[in-house]
C-alpha cells in the first residue's frame, strides 16, 4: 500500500514539473513593453492554424513568433517595425489586418459587390413579379367575368 502512494506522489510531481516546463514566461524591463507583446500576440496570426493568433496557438511555430516578437520587444522596436518583419518573413496573412493594395483591394470590394448585387435582384424580382402575376390574375378574372354573363 505504501508502495502504490509512492508511485502516485511520483506521478503527480512528474506530471506538474512536465506541464511547467511547458509554459512560456517572458521577462520585460518595462510594463509598455509587456503590453505591447500581448497585444501583438493577439493581432498575429499563426501561419499553420485556422484564423487562430500566436498567443492562443499551441503550434510550434506561433512559440517561434512569440518568442521573436518577444526578441523584438526587448530590442526596442516599435509596434510598427515588428508588425512590418513579421509581413515581410510570412506575408499579408500573418497580420489579421491586411492592407489595401492592389492584390486585396478584392478583399475589401467583393463583400460590397455581392451586396450591391443581391440589392439589384431583390428589388428587380420584386418589380416583375407583381406585374406578370397580375396579368395572369387579371385575365384569369376576366374569362370568369365573360363566362358568367
Amino acid at each position: 500500500m505504501m508502495r502504490f502512494k509512492a508511485l502516485i506522489l511520483l506521478s503527480f510531481a512528474l506530471f506538474s514539473a512536465y506541464t511547467s516546463a511547458s509554459e512560456e514566461t517572458y521577462q520585460f524591463e518595462t510594463d509598455a513593453q509587456s503590453a505591447l507583446f500581448f497585444e501583438l500576440t493577439k493581432e498575429l496570426r499563426c501561419p499553420m492554424c485556422q484564423n487562430q493568433n500566436i498567443a492562443d496557438s499551441d503550434a510550434m511555430i506561433a512559440a517561434d513568433l512569440r518568442r521573436k516578437v518577444y526578441q523584438l520587444v526587448n530590442e526596442g522596436q516599435s509596434r510598427e517595425e515588428i508588425i512590418d518583419y513579421m509581413k515581410q518573413r510570412y506575408g499579408d496573412f500573418v497580420y489579421y489586418q491586411p492592407p489595401v493594395n492592389a492584390t486585396t483591394i478584392w478583399l475589401w470590394l467583393l463583400p460590397l459587390i455581392f451586396v450591391f448585387i443581391g440589392i439589384v435582384l431583390v428589388v428587380r424580382s420584386r418589380q416583375q413579379k407583381p406585374v406578370t402575376q397580375d396579368n395572369a390574375k387579371l385575365e384569369a378574372a376576366e374569362k370568369l367575368l365573360e363566362e358568367d354573363k
